[in-house]
């Protein structure tokens, strides 16, 4: 398994920890009175995000990409939905 193919994986696991953190640990926490939610899906999120960061500059330097393309796909980490983007296009470029 090549550098790219774990990076999208890895951004799609942060994705969805995203959606699921947002969408369904917020509203446990703040509607149905359950922080546990959040502490859990927080946590699993953090750890997707690190390792999406990390593994964003190992790919950034071994496929030699801009730093504009690594900026922008870093910066799609912090939107909801984005990494999802990410992902439908490194899959187009290979």
């Amino acid at each position: 398994m090549n550098t790219l193919s774990i990076f999208r994986k890895v951004a799609v696991a942060e994705g969805i920890s995203y959606l699921l953190l947002l969408f369904v640990a917020m509203p446990l926490k703040y509607w149905a009175g359950m922080p546990l939610a959040v502490k859990y899906t927080g946590w699993a999120h953090g750890l997707l995000f690190v390792m999406y960061i990390v593994i964003l500059i190992m790919a950034w330097q071994e496929y030699k990409w801009k730093f504009t393309k690594a900026a922008m796909i870093g910066a799609a980490s912090l939107l909801p939905f984005a990494p999802f983007i990410v992902d439908k296009k490194l899959k187009e470029e290979n």
